[in-house]
């Protein structure tokens, strides 16, 4: 059986078409399929990120009409730059709509994954790495205060080019989290952007500092194989997407 998942993406974004293909083709006895569309952005602004969300009804209406089993709206801080509990009201327009084209897709957001994500480590303090210029960065630090979260440090890279954003360095990224108060951190999020990339990092992170590491990548995948009721046991991507979670927060 052939497990289909649907992408709403911005126009610029490459690394979420990469790196959760990658992530899901580690689980074992399941194959999954990859359907994307597109909204145009090419700066990360809250005008172009206002303008892209327009779009999310005809990107839907595409999705849809692949017969997805579950649809990710895979642009986070587009989410979490709207308002507290964006990711509530936009995850149930997406499902009305495809509901009434008569699919049944489960239906995400890389906003609402990152959050059940961090909930289900038992995280309540924790720390961010993002890409987005300070304004934005702020936003997301202030939507995951909303949502019960304690944010005891975050670094934004202030890169504001979308495609430049999908080519940040590892070691800038890693830098970065070395800044961070981590001591008194439950996890960390290496990368709060699916266009930032972060799956090499996220096992290479979580060994060097000893706390669980996720990313928007990796929540991603944890919300797909639960919302499809897969078994959650995907190697080297860590603790959180690992059967017998050998970090847990306290």
């Amino acid at each position: 059986m052939v497990n289909r998942v649907g992408l709403v993406v911005p126009s610029s974004n490459v690394t979420v078409e990469t790196e959760l293909p990658r992530l899901l083709s580690r689980a074992t006895g399941t194959r999954f399929a990859f359907h994307s569309s597109r909204m145009r952005m090419h700066s990360v602004t809250p005008e172009e990120l206002r303008a892209m969300n327009a779009q999310r009804e005809r990107c839907v209406m595409e999705i849809g009409d692949a017969g997805v089993d579950v649809v990710l709206y895979a642009c986070l801080v587009a989410i979490m730059a709207t308002g507290r509990g964006e990711h509530r009201i936009a995850e149930l327009a997406v499902a009305e709509q495809l509901a009434a084209g008569g699919s049944g897709a489960k239906v995400l957001s890389s906003a609402g994954a990152l959050i059940t994500a961090l909930t289900d480590l038992h995280a309540t303090r924790i720390s961010l790495v993002m890409p987005y210029m300070k304004p934005l960065a702020e936003k997301v630090v202030d939507y995951l205060t909303g949502e019960g979260f304690e944010v005891v440090g975050w670094r934004a890279l202030e890169v504001a080019d979308n495609s430049d954003v999908g080519c940040i360095p590892g070691d800038r990224i890693m830098e970065a989290a070395r800044g961070l108060d981590l001591v008194s951190s439950d996890a960390l999020v290496i990368s709060a952007c699916v266009q930032m990339p972060s799956l090499d990092l996220v096992q290479r992170a979580e060994d060097e500092f000893g706390l669980p590491v996720i990313s928007a990548a990796t929540a991603g995948a944890y919300a797909v194989l639960r919302s499809l009721g897969l078994p959650v046991d995907l190697p080297d991507a860590g603790s959180l997407l690992r059967a017998d979670r050998p970090l847990r927060a306290a």
